[in-house]
């Protein structure tokens, strides 16, 4: 599992992604700060000992009202500054970690499922990253709140040293409660967040199973795991606002136990003239602010606690990732002017000539199946068919040899220069891989097949053609322009598999991997399909199938049994040499 950063690093690196916002921030709060919870305090002070008449010479009612308009207007004018900090310093920093979450997940080895269900990866995206932005300006009130503080207990102090002390010791206590409370608040907000990212992650399975469910007529007992599911949800939901609820009462109602401090020391003081109505209101509202700043400070605590918890699910998340890969810097283009796309150019390096791949051993984590000491060899403009039962490992190799599997073990020379990281080398222009089961967006036809690349009108035909879809695109409502829907539900599975080749096809790789391409297919649009495909020499094709129409114009055939090689040759030879080919023809290529 990736080692998360210490929560303060993430809310520090954050904070240095936009600086000159979060200092415009700062210097918001700071105004804001002085102007509602200093200033007011001494002109309160002012006005009732001017009622009184223990006010200093020279100050008077139309003062007082002129100080007032000037903190009203410092408040505008610090209210403006947010507004021009904070909204692109949220969607900044936000769109910076989803960024690097995504592209840490898209990362992950094709085998390897996320580490928890789909509904708690999208709370990580949505809750857990508001968490860290909001600490990144959260620090602003902290910093300016203890100066606040400071300001007001030694105005306090000045005034009278006695009652400041013994008014601050319910706050203090408080204060005391709050460390003591961090980690049950920790525990709770864990669970909850837990339970949400399962009924969130329930929804999502619904949704995509929702056909399935009608025909198996099980919406009683999906309804029922629903029911289920929301009231764990409910449970720790209600523990942790409850529990968060009564501390915050208990932080908020030590401001009247400390005006009650004050009015019975306060007596005394003023018929010794020490103490003037000015200087309790002074107290009574420093106290008030000091309170709510003390409230701050224990739910900000308990808020740190909690966000440590974010920050370690997503680094569970993007596990295998460097320690700061969260926080990485890198462009988000949130001004409009996007990134040009550079589509790399073929070079003579990219070619094909022979790949070579040796002792190539994959296995799955945890488990013993895989593939084990693989050796393959394929010349330029061949077509190389894997075959072998059910598990034998065949989706495994085409996995681990384009880099979505990691090798245990194996080389891998492209034109005789071994290949290190194959995740990256695999694509085009040097290859392009369709899997057992397309991928496809619900968008048009069109943006299925090009997926970012420029619109080639001549590039784009002829892909759809090697793919026989000219006849079906015909048939097709509006064609290229049709919405394919969720996972391309709009189609049938044949035209999936052939929207998925075109996109291969368009991008005119050097190596063509199909992973049981045709399994949907009937005969004649299958044998056209290779056909066409295999009419073009300059072309290497690997694909696993079982298909004797396949299998009959293979070039080089691997059969695979137990995750290693039972057989390599033609067809014709291994019917001869392998009991395993002859029994995958016999019979299981019989029965299909």
């Amino acid at each position: 599992m990736t080692k998360a950063l210490p929560a303060w690093r993430v809310i520090l690196d954050m904070v240095r992604f936009r600086f000159w916002l979060w200092l415009l921030d700062l210097a918001a709060v700071l105004v804001t700060r002085l102007l509602e919870q200093i200033a007011p305090g001494l002109i309160v002070r002012a006005f009732f000992d001017l009622i009184t008449g223990e006010a200093q010479a020279g100050l008077n009612l139309w003062t007082i009202i002129a100080l007032l308009v000037a903190i009203e207007a410092g408040r505008i004018l610090a209210n403006f500054g947010f507004v021009v900090a904070d909204v692109p310093l949220s969607a900044h920093v936000t769109t910076l970690l989803r960024k690097n979450l995504l592209k840490h997940i898209l990362q992950r080895p094709n085998a390897f499922v996320l580490p928890e269900s789909p509904g708690e990866a999208i709370s990580r995206f949505r809750t857990d990253v508001r968490e860290i932005w909001l600490f990144s300006i959260w620090i602003n009130d902290v910093t300016t709140g203890l100066l606040v503080i400071v300001i007001a207990v030694i105005t306090m102090l000045r005034i009278n040293a006695l009652i400041t002390l013994l008014a601050l010791l319910p706050l203090v206590a408080v204060g005391l409660i709050s460390s003591a409370a961090t980690s049950r608040i920790e525990k709770y907000r864990r669970a909850s967040r837990t339970a949400e990212g399962a009924v969130t992650g329930f929804i999502g399975e619904i949704f995509g199973a929702a056909q399935a469910v009608k025909v198996a007529a099980a919406e009683d007992g999906v309804l029922a795991q629903f029911d289920r599911l929301n009231d764990e949800r409910r449970k720790a939901s209600l523990l942790d606002r409850v529990f968060s609820e009564i501390l915050e009462s208990l932080y908020r109602n030590t401001a009247n136990l400390s005006t009650g401090v004050i009015l019975l020391l306060a007596g005394q003081a003023m018929q010794r003239g020490t103490f003037t109505v000015g200087d309790f209101a002074l107290f009574v509202y420093y106290l008030g602010n000091i309170s709510d700043m003390t409230t701050f400070f224990g739910m900000l605590a308990a808020r740190y606690r909690q966000l440590g918890v974010s920050v370690e699910r997503m680094a569970r998340l993007m596990e295998g990732a460097p320690p700061g890969a969260l926080v990485e810097f890198s462009p988000i283009y949130m001004d409009g002017r996007w990134p040009d796309v550079v589509y790399p150019a073929k070079t003579q390096a990219d070619c094909l000539g022979r790949l070579d791949v040796t002792d190539l051993t994959c296995k799955y984590p945890g488990a013993e199946a895989g593939v084990v000491g693989v050796e393959l060899h394929l010349e330029r403009g061949s077509f190389t068919v894997i075959t072998g039962r059910i598990g034998s490992g065949k989706t495994t190799l085409l996995r681990a040899l384009l880099g979505l599997l990691p090798r245990e073990r194996g080389e891998i020379r492209w034109n005789g220069v071994p290949v290190d990281d194959t995740a990256t080398f695999f694509v085009p222009p040097r290859c392009a891989y369709t899997p057992q089961v397309p991928v496809l967006y619900s968008e048009s036809i069109q943006d299925n097949i090009l997926m970012g690349l420029p619109d080639d009108p001549a590039r784009l035909a002829q892909a759809i053609h090697l793919a026989v879809m000219d006849q079906d695109l015909a048939e097709i409502d509006h064609g290229l322009d049709a919405m394919l829907g969720a996972k391309g539900v709009r189609i049938s599975g044949g035209q999936r598999q052939r929207t998925a080749a075109a996109r291969m096809f368009v991008r005119q790789p050097e190596l063509l991997v199909f992973d049981d391409l045709s399994s949907a297919l009937d005969v004649e649009t299958e044998r056209t399909l290779w056909e066409r495909v295999l009419e073009r020499r300059d072309v290497t094709c690997l694909a696993v199938s079982h298909r004797r129409p396949v299998l009959r114009r293979a070039d080089q055939i691997i059969v695979l049994k137990d995750g290693q090689v039972e057989g390599c040759g033609t067809l014709d030879r291994l019917l001869v040499e392998s009991a395993e080919m002859r029994r995958l023809w016999e019979k299981d290529l019989e029965a299909e």
